[in-house]
């Protein structure tokens, strides 16, 4: 925060000599021992109450409001705090001689606020014009499961506002020039005003440029803007997931008013894959087998991402038994870990059956019928104890 002083002047509408002096601590009605945080509240509160824009044609208040600023100034900072307890005003040399005009506080202090005290609330000190971003643009890509796996380059296009090659950006027919803004003053802000509160706002004519065209380019209508289609390359990491979206810094719309470019941000969207559903990082392979290779066990090939693998499928393999290949599902984005492939494994019962077939099935119906399992006694037992005792009920 910068502080500016100016010589003392002994006069009515200026800060009285240091023999007259109050108290600083007293001035801003707070003790000796006040932390930082109450010497600003309590300026701030003085600095409202006195202020030239509510106090119009007083000098009394417009003397107070320096007063305050004056030993806000001395009090805010350690070392001139500390010179003050000591020795008084007699410590304060210069830097407590107070200011020269109610513009030299607004250019001292406004910045303590945020600008807030000063501009938002009366519109006083200098006007600041904010600098705004451009806006975000989207688009969107569409990936098979296998190039969000890997990663891929895709081009995309998008629409976006360039400079009119006619006006050269300004907006203005050729031979005119923009003009400065009759409501704002070239500012882009204007100040409404109710009662004692005034609030900055952007100017409703010029929209905060500052300018007005009178003759506007027949091209782009004055707004010194014109669509174009651009194309871009995106980079998509590997292990990107539906909905995901990349960053392009800088990609997006121009500033109205010369700031940064927004971003366009690239939505991502996978196709659905014939054979694979993914459950985050995880894909799940959803695989029929026989009731021969589940009751004998076998080996079989499974389609990866990578290409085939083997799988041994146990003997004695149960419908919904689940086979977990690590390390062959999808990439993590935003780590160097990668998901696994779980084979869903199912009974697959065939529909038509040959002669052949129905007559093995047929023994080993009969073979079962003569010889029960434990395990499947057991369960048969239960059975028939359930039913009995339904019975009896």
């Amino acid at each position: 925060m910068a502080f500016f002083s100016k010589p003392c002047k002994d006069s009515q509408t200026n800060t009285v000599s240091s023999q007259s002096k109050r108290d600083y601590y007293e001035v801003l009605g707070v003790s000796k021992t006040a932390s930082q945080d109450e010497i600003a509240k309590a300026y701030r509160k003085l600095a409202l109450k006195y202020h030239p824009d509510s106090n119009q044609g007083n000098t009394d208040a417009i003397n107070k409001f320096k007063e305050a600023a004056e030993a806000y100034e001395v009090l805010s900072d350690s070392d001139k705090r500390a010179r003050y307890d000591q020795y008084g005003h007699a410590a304060t040399g210069s830097a407590g001689q107070g200011f020269g005009g109610v513009g030299d506080i607004f250019e001292a202090f406004g910045d303590m606020f945020g600008g807030s005290i000063f501009e938002d609330f009366f519109g006083g000190g200098k006007t600041r014009s904010r600098v705004r971003r451009g806006a975000d643009l989207r688009c969107d890509v569409t990936l098979d499961l296998e190039e969000a796996a890997k990663g891929v380059t895709k081009t995309v296009s998008l629409t976006r506002y360039a400079s009119c090659e006619k006006c050269k950006g300004s907006g203005s027919a050729e031979g005119s020039q923009p003009e400065t803004c009759g409501k704002c003053q070239g500012r882009g802000q204007v100040v409404q005003a109710s009662g004692v509160l005034r609030v900055q706002t952007t100017c409703p004519i010029c929209r905060g440029s500052g300018k007005t065209i009178s003759n506007p380019c027949s091209t782009c209508d004055g707004n010194g803007l014109r669509p174009h289609e651009v194309k871009l390359e995106v980079k998509i990491p590997a292990g990107v997931d539906d909905e995901m979206r990349v960053r392009l810094q800088g990609e997006g719309q121009p500033s109205p008013d010369g700031g940064p470019r927004g971003d366009a941000y690239c939505f991502i969207h996978i196709k659905p894959h014939p054979l694979f559903k993914r459950d985050g990082q995880d894909l799940i392979f959803q695989f029929p087998i026989s009731f021969s290779q589940a009751a004998l066990g076998a080996k079989v090939e499974i389609p990866t991402l990578d290409g085939r693998k083997e799988l041994d499928v146990a003997a004695g393999t149960q419908s919904g038994t689940v086979f977990r290949l690590r390390g062959q599902g999808m990439p993590d984005p935003h780590t160097s870990g990668r998901g696994d492939l779980l084979i869903q494994t199912f009974i697959e019962v065939p529909k038509k059956l040959n002669k052949r077939q129905q007559e093995l099935l047929r023994e080993l119906a009969e073979l079962e019928e003569k010889h029960i399992s434990p395990e499947r006694k057991t369960f048969m037992d239960r059975i028939v104890a359930y039913f009995q005792g339904q019975g009896n009920s």
